[in-house]
């Protein structure tokens, strides 16, 4: 008679939630290895933040989530607080996108509809996407450092050029 979960009050939704509990850090696991694996395979920055953000939006639900690297002119506060408030959401997290040495790399904000601060469990989710974005933004510059073009003639060469001596016989 029990063997679909009937004559216990609490037993389907223990159960389910348990389930519900094992589906969400599966989801949290693999998308979390999808960001990896484009940010280690160098795919575009906006691309990879554009998905940090849509990954958290969809782990809290009901926000919006924007990052802005920093040195490109878009860490505007002002007008984008603006924006999002003509569209009836609120401010719900304004944090700064920090590397190890303390340098700048951006910001994540993220609106609500609704007039909230995070809870717990939603500040680990928003940590664990400043850290990849973190991640996301220095590979990035590191790599616009290195892929720094030079011209050697009608060539171009990536990186720091060595002259070397040329004989001609």
């Amino acid at each position: 008679m029990n063997e679909y979960g009937f004559g216990s009050s609490d037993g389907p939704e223990k159960r389910e939630a348990h389930r519900n509990c094992d589906s969400k850090t599966e989801y949290l696991l693999s998308t979390e290895e999808q960001l990896l694996q484009q940010i280690s395979s160098r795919a575009p920055l906006a691309g990879v933040l554009n998905g940090i953000c849509i990954a958290l939006d969809c782990q809290i639900g009901n926000v919006v989530s924007l990052i802005s690297p920093s040195g490109n002119g878009t860490n505007e506060f002002g007008p984008i607080a603006t924006n999002a408030a003509l569209f009836g959401l609120y401010a719900f997290c304004t944090e700064s996108i920090v590397a190890e040495s303390d340098e700048l790399l951006g910001t994540l904000e993220t609106y609500c509809s609704v007039r909230r601060n995070p809870s717990a469990d939603e500040r680990q989710l928003i940590e664990r996407a400043k850290c990849l974005a973190a991640i996301a933004i220095k590979l990035d510059k590191e790599a616009g450092r290195q892929n720094s073009f030079s011209t050697l003639g009608s060539r171009r060469v990536r990186g720091p050029v060595l002259e070397w001596p040329v004989s001609v016989s």
